[in-house]
């Protein structure tokens, strides 16, 4: 049956609210308006206002009442409409939500999972296209995940809840529409990063919105006998550097495929984690294929030049590898 990824994050929400009553949500119309990108509809009138709140537009107050509810013993998902308005709940995130357990000397948890929506190419412009995941996975105290596939969509939501730290699930915008077949729902292991096609002769490295782009990139360079791996970190903090490097190991090129801004990003990091420990096995630079350091356009052709596209791909991988189009 195809199954949409707005469905199967609004499946997940759905199954955590009716096998444990600890679950509740709350966040800036998630309930009479069914969420911003419609993954709770009718969640408020199966479940009622006291596990499905709105709440008033102060992403500082609403994710502080989600810690609090968290340290009260409830299970709680806040949901923050898109990540650049997480900015203005920074406070409650980093300096309590992520620090509680180590400051109180293992007294106290928060098993909150926060939710938001991340990203660009919605024509939503310079204020609501950010990718901002790689400041959180700077953080210690939390875990920072970024589900790519429908599959996981639902399954690392569902893992999220059984974590007793803090974790923030990252949820692409223009993912929410992809749809594929699905039987069932299986775990989601939120610690160890997913090979999502195999090859030989380079390892392209990516998460989030950017999965699609570097899958269909990786097929078209097949149809011209470049062999490329494609690895989806899936978790972003901590980092599955091992599968990383054994992947670089064997295929000797690595490309990083990043929405962020390519100064500071997650994908430096991981270019870092490839030089550490496998700086002798590359038979060439690591590139990285990243947003142009410009604030995301409104105008559609803009912000389809600023972000990293499958021929962008593609031309890193040629250029890598040596091959003449």
């Amino acid at each position: 049956m195809k199954t949409t990824y707005r469905a199967a994050v609004h499946d997940a929400l759905r199954e955590a609210l009716l096998s444990d009553p600890r679950v509740m949500l709350l966040g800036e119309d998630v309930g009479r308006y069914g969420g911003t990108y419609a993954v709770s509809k009718g969640l408020l009138d199966e479940f009622g206002p006291e596990r499905v709140r709105d709440t008033p537009l102060s992403e500082l107050g609403f994710v502080g009442m989600g810690i609090g509810a968290a340290l009260g013993g409830l299970r709680p998902i806040v949901e923050i409409m898109t990540v650049n308005f997480s900015l203005l709940a920074l406070d409650q995130i980093v300096n309590t939500a992520a620090a509680l357990r180590h400051m109180s000397g293992g007294q106290f948890s928060v098993p909150l999972v926060i939710r938001m929506a991340t990203g660009a190419g919605r024509q939503l412009a310079a204020q609501h296209s950010h990718s901002l995941e790689c400041w959180y996975a700077h953080i210690p105290g939390i875990k920072v995940v970024a589900p790519a596939t429908v599959e996981d969509a639902h399954g690392m939501l569902t893992a999220a809840l059984a974590d007793p730290d803090p974790v923030i699930v990252f949820e692409h915008v223009q993912l929410y529409n992809t749809s594929v077949d699905v039987d069932g729902w299986q775990p989601t292991d939120i610690t160890r990063a997913a090979v999502r096609r195999r090859g030989s002769d380079a390892t392209l490295i990516t998460y989030g919105g950017s999965l699609p782009k570097t899958l269909d990139a990786a097929d078209e360079l097949a149809s011209e006998g470049v062999d490329c791996e494609v690895i989806d970190l899936r978790v972003l903090r901590p980092l599955d550097v091992e599968t990383v490097v054994e992947s670089v190991r064997r295929t000797h090129r690595a490309v990083i495929v990043d929405e962020a801004w390519r100064t500071g990003s997650l994908a430096a990091e991981i270019s870092a984690q490839i030089v550490e420990h496998a700086f002798f096995d590359l038979d060439a630079p690591i590139t990285r294929v990243c947003s142009a350091e410009v604030p995301i356009p409104y105008a559609r052709h803009l912000e389809e030049a600023a972000l990293p596209q499958r021929d962008d791909i593609t031309a890193a991988v040629r250029t890598l590898c040596g091959v003449q189009r």
